[in-house]
């Protein structure tokens, strides 16, 4: 069985640097390349206010938050979700860098999050197979034919549906990117599309990436 975990985050603002933290997860399970009803959802309480430029993004009020569980009331639950599972996310270094500082503020250990695990980075992909085109979310949803009418605002589980179909279309016939055995990870080193955590050590989402983080926020 192949099971791959599609996750993506909203968060209170552009920077874990500045003390932004995540509001909301959503993960999506996909096993032997089929979308299950498996999902993972949970809005937070970032115990501080959300910026009015991410709240224009996601439409996720201070208010709203303010009786949802902290990360650390989710942070297990989150863990037995995606176990030892490949991630896909789209601008995985955003995602990580904020999900790595969630775990130290919950006081888990970030190797449980890292330790031997597969990354495979949407946005990386898509910037190989299209480059000089916009490859935000939407622009691939529009590009493979994926229903995105409902978006109107980003959101976590939503957007990981999104990218969970898309990252389907993207890799359609590409069994050596998507089986994830031993052998073909090996061989498969030198693929940028393939992050492995433990060899890239992501801590935070960097100048370039946070502008292309903003640039997707803006489709």
């Amino acid at each position: 069985m192949n099971r791959l975990i599609v996750l993506d985050t909203e968060t209170t603002g552009l920077d874990v640097d500045d003390g932004h933290r995540v509001i909301e997860i959503g993960c999506v399970e996909i096993i032997d390349r089929s979308i299950t009803d498996n999902f993972f959802h949970y809005y937070i309480n970032p115990q501080r206010l959300v910026d009015e430029k991410a709240f224009e993004v996601h439409g996720l009020s201070n208010d709203f938050l303010s009786d949802k569980p902290k990360f650390s009331d989710v942070v297990s639950k989150l863990i037995e979700y995606i176990s030892d599972s490949a991630l896909v996310i789209h601008n995985a270094p955003f995602d990580l860098g904020f999900l790595r500082e969630e775990y130290r503020l919950s006081n888990m250990d970030t190797s449980l999050l890292d330790s031997n695990r597969k990354v495979y980075d949407a946005l990386k992909m898509a910037r190989r197979e299209s480059p000089g085109k916009r490859n935000s979310l939407d622009a691939l949803c529009g590009r493979y034919s994926v229903d995105n009418t409902n978006r109107d605002l980003h959101g976590a589980l939503l957007d990981a549906k999104l990218l969970a179909s898309v990252y389907l279309k993207m890799t359609q016939g590409q069994t050596s990117i998507v089986g994830l055995s031993e052998s073909t990870i090996e061989t498969s080193k030198t693929n940028p599309q393939i992050i492995s955590s433990r060899e890239q050590k992501i801590i935070y989402a960097n100048k370039s990436e946070i502008e292309s983080h903003q640039k997707y926020f803006q489709k």
